[in-house]
């Protein structure tokens, strides 16, 4: 069973400028970004628990080939994507969301 995957407004958020911010670098970057993210949930949804544990039960799963992380929460019938952030941002960013 897959579970829905539901967004927070702020995580949509900062998908969008780090695709932007990857647009601006060369075009064809910000799509292979997308692409690594849609991957990332797509195995966040298959199995999420086997991502490690970051934060009071948030966890984390890295973007691959890229220095994002996916930062999310498993609830009842959905996965819960709280933030999508660079690795060097301050954690307290997305901790109190």
């Amino acid at each position: 069973m897959t579970l829905p995957v539901v967004w927070l407004p702020e995580a949509d958020a900062d998908l969008k400028e780090a695709r932007a911010w990857y647009d601006d670098v060369r075009p064809e970057l910000g799509a292979r970004f997308a692409r690594a993210v849609e991957s990332t949930v797509e195995a966040i949804v298959e199995n999420p628990l086997q991502f490690q544990v970051a934060y009071r039960g948030r966890r984390r799963a890295g973007v691959r080939r890229f220095p994002y992380g996916i930062f999310f929460e498993v609830q009842e019938g959905q996965v819960l994507v709280i933030a999508c952030l660079h690795g060097k941002r301050n954690p307290k960013r997305w901790q109190a969301r």
